[in-house]
């Protein structure tokens, strides 16, 4: 998949990209009939919402789950970056956010490169994120905000905030997000299932709570040129990955047929969830 000269211009001038259905019915059922098994382990990976015992992000899948693992091989979502960065990259981070229907919690604004800069030293904004739709995103279900062309502001001062909901994060002042949206706008792209994002890591994003009874679940692909990669390893492995090995992409139809692909954790840390007696 090879952008096209218009998306690159968009790309430099919004700092996003949006391919609504990109991926096929029968190619997302792959992914989301894999998702309630992965969300009921009783794991390290999956983060639980601070108000209630639904998931808010399973880190990692693609280390132990077969459909993940060539999900992240995919060359629809590793190729447009690789043609961004203009060399191989790396996976920095891999995670299904679950915004589950009623449960799922907000993401405070702030950009992603914020938090790999500051808790994994890493060097430059040469890392973005891609991102797919497992369920139609819509105005109710708490989709993703961006603030276009705010990638352009380099990266901002952010507070660490480690209460408002059960996963710390670098955020950014409500004054400054104001100024912001005041010439920049929000945009908040939604579409079916199998919808595609790519933004890069210094794009101001949020989202809100999900109050409505449809999930919104997503997977997001934190891709990081090689050359770049980060420098400290405090965070634990699952969050940002050390293994800097380049991403060798699967055929575009791996999704819907098999690929031999290597699963190094799928029997790590892993507990059965109790039967209540």
């Amino acid at each position: 998949m090879k952008l096209t000269p218009a998306q690159l211009q968009q790309f430099d001038r919004e700092g996003y990209l949006f391919f609504p259905s990109l991926f096929t019915p029968a190619e997302i059922k792959v992914l989301t009939d894999e998702v309630p098994a992965l969300y009921a382990q009783r794991r390290p990976e999956n983060v639980r919402e601070k108000t209630g015992d639904v998931v808010r992000t399973n880190f990692a899948a693609h280390l132990y789950s077969y459909p993940f693992a060539k999900l992240a091989r995919h060359p629809r979502m590793v190729e447009p970056i690789k043609e961004l960065f203009g060399e191989d990259v790396y996976m920095h981070q891999f995670k299904i956010n679950g915004k589950q229907a009623f449960d799922g919690d907000v993401w405070q604004w702030h950009q992603d490169y914020g938090t790999w800069m500051n808790d994994d030293q890493m060097p430059a904004a040469r890392a973005m994120n891609v991102a797919i739709f497992l369920d139609e995103v819509n105005e109710f279900n708490g989709p993703l905000m961006f603030i276009p062309g705010s990638h352009k502001q380099g990266v901002l001062d952010a507070a660490h905030d480690t209460s408002t909901t059960s996963y710390p994060l670098w955020v950014i002042n409500h004054e400054t997000i104001t100024g912001m949206v005041a010439k920049g706008g929000i945009v908040a792209p939604k579409g079916p299932a199998g919808s595609m994002i790519l933004f890069h890591g210094c794009l101001v994003h949020a989202s809100t709570s999900n109050l409505s009874p449809w999930h919104r679940v997503s997977v997001y692909l934190s891709l990081c040129a090689v050359s770049n990669h980060i420098r400290r390893f405090k965070r634990p492995d699952y969050i940002a990955h050390r293994d800097f090995t380049p991403i060798r992409c699967l055929p575009d139809d791996c999704l819907l047929k098999h690929y031999d692909v290597t699963l190094p954790w799928k029997d790590r840390f892993f507990e059965p969830l109790q039967k209540a007696s």
